[in-house]
């Protein structure tokens, strides 16, 4: 069997092993067996094979791989979903109490409750939305 072909058969097996870790070391070692195959393909003696695949392994693992887990857990730049709506602004449209009450979020209506159970928001009040809980947005009037 041809090097190359050998290469290329670590490079697949260490790739598929990387889908299963998602550790970027095994995926990171298979871009070094790829890169290897393509150098035993046109004929490279197999000890410079070797230092082909240790010299790319270990820059891949010190370079490449500390930039792509920074980039993995970065935190999340946008939030979604009911996170989205905290911080927002909705309109009363029936009175909110401690036992309940309604307000209109961006054009949608939810259940709300005042965030200090002891406060009454009349109706046609603006408030902000401090949390959502469940299906419940719990909300502070404006100053």
């Amino acid at each position: 069997m041809e090097l190359w072909l050998i290469w290329l058969i670590i490079a697949a097996v260490l790739a598929v092993a990387e889908i299963f870790t998602l550790t970027a070391a095994l995926g990171m070692l298979g871009g070094a067996a790829l890169a290897t195959a393509g150098f035993a393909a046109v004929g490279l003696p197999l000890p410079w094979q070797f230092l082909v695949f240790t010299a790319v392994a270990t820059v891949s693992l010190l370079f490449v791989r500390p930039l792509a887990l920074r980039h993995v857990r970065r935190p999340q730049a946008a939030r979604f979903g009911v996170d989205a709506l905290v911080g927002s602004a909705a309109y009363v449209v029936s009175e909110v109490t401690a036992l309940g009450g309604r307000v209109r979020i961006g054009g949608e209506e939810w259940t709300a409750r005042p965030y200090d159970e002891t406060l009454v928001i009349p109706s046609g009040t603006t408030v902000d939305v401090i949390e959502i809980s469940g299906a419940t947005a719990l909300v502070h009037p404006r100053e």
